[in-house]
């Protein structure tokens, strides 16, 4: 099939609305440091690696820590996140990204996920997704954080299509360059304002119809 394209999709965001329980998790720890840690402040932790959020938190407490410590952090806060995830269902699945799903599978389209999250298997297993996907790319299988390219590029080599046929769903400034980068389609979900740099840019999967995406694979 000529026109088959590869349609990757970040998930934090994106596909389900985790970053809610990202903060939550994030807050404790930032608490437990006497670091003030608002919701705005959580913006610069979009697309962002754990261990780079970690360090984004600790200068906005201008707190100094050792290795070890950094270490026990990061461990309490994915347990901590991963507590939130227990009750996980396809409620949590975020508005029209199942028809959007449903459509590409209809239309025998390549399907990736491309996140940053070590946890992507288990929420798409919770919310009842993960047989749409025909290659998943989380951050267990990349070296380079997103604005690098690595984990977008891999899922488009992974499903055998060429980067300048690929098309990424990003919610994150830094996921939006990395597909740019990549010379992919970027499709901004979420503010005008913020994801400015992307190809197209819609509030939520509600927005997208079927004429876009037959757009796109045409």
């Amino acid at each position: 099939m000529n026109n088959k394209k590869a349609f990757i999709f970040d998930l934090d965001g994106v596909i389900v609305d985790t970053a809610k329980y990202h903060f939550l998790a994030w807050q404790k720890i930032a608490q437990a440091l006497n670091i003030n840690f608002t919701h705005e402040n959580n913006e610069l932790l979009k697309g962002v690696s754990r261990v780079r959020s970690l360090d984004i938190i600790l200068e906005l407490g201008n707190v100094h820590a050792s290795q070890e410590d950094k270490n026990k952090w990061l461990i309490q806060k994915n347990e901590d996140y991963l507590s939130y995830l227990v009750d996980m269902d396809e409620s949590e699945i975020l508005p029209g990204v199942l028809k959007t799903l449903q459509l590409l599978k209809e239309k025998n389209q390549g399907i990736a996920l491309g996140s940053a999250s070590k946890n992507a298997r288990p929420i798409l297993e919770k919310t009842g997704i993960l047989s749409y996907f025909d290659v998943i790319v989380d951050g267990n299988d990349v070296t380079n954080a997103k604005p690098d390219p690595e984990v977008f590029l891999k899922a488009a080599q992974l499903l055998k299509i060429d980067p300048k046929d690929s098309i990424v769903f990003e919610d994150s400034v830094a996921g939006i360059q990395a597909a740019n980068t990549g010379e992919m389609v970027s499709v901004g979900i979420g503010e005008e304002t913020i994801l400015h740099e992307a190809d197209y840019i819609f509030k939520d999967f509600t927005e997208i119809d079927t004429a876009f995406i037959e757009k796109l694979i045409n």
